[in-house]
């Protein structure tokens, strides 16, 4: 049973270990280096990258606890104070070296993989080419998930243990784990899991520690650290991935509209399913190719957490205001055609033909799956199932009432009504999304909601919402058109 820290049924605690080292007991420090170690120095490589620097500032780390440890007012909370000097030291270190942690490494298949000689202790180490792709392969993965999957390999696959250091719960640590996991690369996973067994630090690590001590009899009280705060929770765009592109929404949008246009002869109805066919496909490679650059530029510019949630919502809140316009365009244009029509006598050939019930049964059915697929299956993968059973019955209820409203429709009438009925799948949506979707990403990350609200502010979705609603407005009052004399 995990009692402190590191610490098993039968071994001091930190706060005797930490009493006895002000007494002046030099093993005493030891045991904490010992204990700590494993977590201190994967934090730092966490951040920086490096594996030499990191476990140089991991030394750094103890240097400056033995030093203050006299400032420690809670003994028992030594861990957290560890942990908070060394992600002190990590963003000093980065800021006055002004680096950015290791990229360039060779590829995976140029590392000579034929097995080695047992080392010496002093050449348990790692080539150069070897933590370079290591890296390269840690380095992709969010902090949130980075810190327990290192921890994860060098304290022995324990998941029990990395929770009690990070401060979670195991089923936390799990999903991290498993989340983590499934961004490594396939052909790297196997080496990533070595190499951080091979490179924990051991008993040498703690020898190096105690050799830099200062003879004195005890730690002195000099100046005081600052604790660093945790690392703030963040992701990047994957959840947002499987929110805004889920493709069985997209196909039964499709097929829905498709149905409509299915009846239909003649010129109108021809050029309305060509235009349906290349409208989807634009959508489809605007979604994708624009998601997978906003990817591709957090990447290469190294964006942290805010900047790469920022910037995908930015992305989709851009694209949903250009589908707005587009959408809005095309009701004006129908709608300017028929008035046109209307006001010269001329009889227009129905693009949209009255249809069966089961036909009209499966269009309605097709557009609210596009609309509330991805908020529902959401809902459900993250365990709101209340959520996922109100957003259910909501589509039942508006598909029912929106089948009723189509019948016996034909050309611009069915058009409007189509329309309306989108719009207001549309915005029952918009509402839920406003008020469940930090918490589905909060469970997605395994995080609490607070840490999702300081990489995407509270405000964003719904400031976001209000203005694509406004600006759909004032499109809608600009493009009316003008009434004939």
């Amino acid at each position: 049973m995990m009692t402190n820290g590191n610490m098993t049924a039968g071994q001091d605690s930190d706060a005797e270990l930490v009493s006895r080292t002000l007494a002046g007991d030099r093993d005493a420090f030891s045991r904490i280096v010992s204990r700590y170690q494993i977590l201190i120095c994967s934090l730092a490589y966490s951040r920086i990258g490096h594996l030499g620097l990191s476990e140089d500032v991991a030394q750094e780390t103890f240097i400056t606890a033995w030093k203050h440890l006299r400032l420690l007012r809670e003994p028992d909370k030594l861990r957290a104070w560890l942990c908070g000097i060394v992600r002190n030291r990590i963003n000093k270190n980065l800021q006055r070296e002004g680096r950015e942690p290791v990229r360039a490494a060779e590829p995976l298949g140029a590392v000579d993989d034929s097995p080695a000689r047992e080392a010496l202790p002093s050449e348990q180490t790692i080539g150069r080419e070897e933590e370079a792709i290591l890296w390269r392969s840690l380095e992709r993965i969010p902090e949130l998930y980075r810190e327990p999957l290192i921890l994860f390999y060098r304290e022995h696959q324990s998941i029990e243990q990395v929770a009690v250091e990070l401060e979670l719960s195991e089923d936390a640590v799990k999903q991290r784990l498993s989340r983590g996991r499934k961004l490594l690369q396939e052909e790297v996973q196997a080496f990533v899991e070595n190499t951080l067994r091979r490179t924990a630090p051991g008993q040498a690590f703690s020898s190096a520690v105690l050799a830099m001590l200062p003879l004195a009899a005890g730690p002195v009280a000099t100046v005081g650290v600052s604790a660093g705060a945790k690392g703030t929770a963040a992701a990047k765009s994957g959840l947002l991935a499987g929110l805004l592109v889920p493709f069985i929404g997209v196909f039964a949008g499709f097929a829905a509209q498709w149905l409509m246009f299915r009846g239909a002869t003649g010129r109108e109805g021809r050029a309305r399913r060509i235009e349906l066919i290349i409208t989807w496909i634009l959508v489809m490679v605007f979604a994708i190719g624009g998601q997978y650059a906003v990817q591709c530029s957090g990447r290469h510019f190294g964006w942290n957490d805010r900047i790469s949630f920022a910037a995908m919502a930015g992305f989709w809140w851009f694209y949903a205001m250009v589908m707005a316009t587009w959408i809005i365009k095309i009701y004006r244009q129908v709608q300017a055609k028929y008035q046109r029509a209307e006001a010269t006598g001329q009889i227009l050939e129905p693009a949209m033909m009255p249809m069966e019930p089961g036909t009209r049964a499966a269009v309605v059915a097709g557009t609210h799956l596009m609309v509330f697929w991805g908020v529902m299956f959401l809902a459900w993968q993250e365990h709101d199932r209340l959520m996922a059973a109100i957003i259910t019955g909501l589509m039942v209820v508006l598909g029912i009432w929106n089948f009723l409203r189509l019948r016996n429709l034909t050309g611009m009438a069915m058009g409007l009504a189509y329309i309306g009925q989108l719009t207001s799948c549309c915005a029952v949506m918009l509402a839920i999304f406003n008020v469940r979707f930090d918490v589905w990403v909060a469970s997605a990350y395994g995080v609490s909601v607070a840490e999702i609200h300081s990489v995407l502010p509270v405000w964003m979705v719904p400031v976001l919402t209000l203005v694509l609603v406004i600006w759909s407005g004032i499109l809608l009052a600009v493009t009316r058109p003008k009434q004939s004399p």
